[in-house]
C-alpha cells in the first residue's frame, strides 16, 4: 500500500537580531500580535524596489508604535544575512516587536527588536482578482502593524462567497484600500486615479506615482464601479488587475494596465 503524500511545508528562514529565532523568542509576538512590519520582494539579483521607502516606513512606524529610533543599517545587515540562506526571488518581511511587551502595560515596552523572515515569492504577474466591497476600516491605517485579524477575517468572508479578496469602504462611503494592498483605478479618460481616504501609504504605490501620471481623488463605491479599469498593488504582487468589484466586471487588457505593469517592472532594484 503506497504511503500518503505529506502536505507541502512552507520553509521559512527567520532571525531575531541576527540570530536564529526560536519558538520562545516569538511567543510574545504570537500571543499579543503587537508590532509593525514591512514586506519586500527581493529579485533574483538580490535587489529590492524602493528599499529606502521600506526603511523609512519602519523608522516612522517604530517612532509611532514604540517611541523609539530604529537603526536601519542593522536592519539591512540582518536582511542580507537571511538572504545568504534563502534563494531569491523571495519575500522578506521585517517585523519590529518587543519581546518584553505586556498587554497590561504596553508603555513599558521601549526596546524593540528586529525579526527578519523570508519565504518563496509567487510568480509575476499574479492572476486577476475578483473582490468584494466591505464596509471596514483598519485601526491606525497609516501604520503597517501586525493587527491583521479584522482585515484577514473580512478576506475570509469574501472568499466564502467565491471572491478572491476584499475592498474596504471606509468613512463617508469612500473606497480606501484592499486587505493588504492599495487600490487604484483608471478613469474613462485613461488617467490613473488613486483613492483619497485613510489607508496605508504603500511603497509600490509611491514608486508608481513617481513614474506614471496620476491624480489622487475621493472615490465612492459607485464611482469606482464606473471606472474603465481597476487594479491592486503592493510590493509582493506588483500590479494586479481587478477582474471585478462585486458584480461589476472590468476589462483586463486596458492599455494603461499594461503600462502600469511595464512601469513597475522597469523600476530599477537597488541593493540592500
Amino acid at each position: 500500500m503506497p504511503l500518503a503524500r505529506a502536505p507541502a511545508i512552507l520553509v521559512r528562514v527567520a532571525t531575531l537580531d541576527g540570530k536564529p529565532a526560536s519558538a520562545d523568542d516569538l511567543l510574545v509576538l504570537a500571543l499579543t500580535n503587537f508590532g509593525h512590519f514591512t514586506s519586500m520582494r527581493v529579485s533574483e539579483d538580490g535587489s529590492v524596489r524602493g528599499p529606502t521607502l521600506h526603511m523609512d516606513r519602519l523608522t516612522r512606524d517604530c517612532k509611532i508604535v514604540w517611541d523609539a529610533d530604529l537603526d536601519t543599517a542593522r536592519v539591512r545587515s540582518y536582511i542580507r544575512q537571511v538572504l545568504e540562506n534563502h534563494q531569491a526571488p523571495c519575500i522578506v518581511r521585517v517585523t519590529i516587536f518587543d519581546p518584553a511587551v505586556d498587554v497590561g502595560h504596553p508603555v513599558q515596552a521601549h526596546d524593540p527588536r528586529i525579526l527578519v523572515s523570508a519565504r518563496k515569492a509567487d510568480a509575476l504577474p499574479p492572476p486577476p482578482m475578483r473582490v468584494k466591497s466591505t464596509v471596514y476600516e483598519r485601526i491606525f491605517p497609516e501604520v503597517k502593524h501586525t493587527g491583521l485579524f479584522g482585515a484577514v477575517y473580512t478576506r475570509g468572508l469574501a472568499q466564502r462567497t467565491n471572491f478572491d479578496d476584499v475592498l474596504f469602504i471606509g468613512r463617508g462611503g469612500l473606497v480606501s484600500e484592499g486587505c493588504t494592498w492599495n487600490a487604484g483605478f483608471i478613469d474613462q479618460e485613461s488617467k490613473v486615479v488613486w483613492p483619497q481616504a485613510p489607508a496605508l501609504p504603500g511603497v509600490t504605490m509611491a514608486l508608481l506615482q513617481q513614474s506614471v501620471e496620476h491624480r489622487v481623488a475621493t472615490v465612492t463605491l459607485d464611482q469606482a464601479k464606473r471606472m474603465a479599469a481597476a487594479f491592486a498593488t503592493n510590493a509582493l504582487m506588483g500590479v494586479c488587475p481587478l477582474a471585478a468589484i462585486d458584480d461589476t466586471e472590468y476589462p483586463l487588457e486596458h492599455p494603461v494596465l499594461r503600462q502600469l505593469q511595464e512601469s513597475y517592472l522597469q523600476i530599477p532594484g537597488k541593493a540592500l
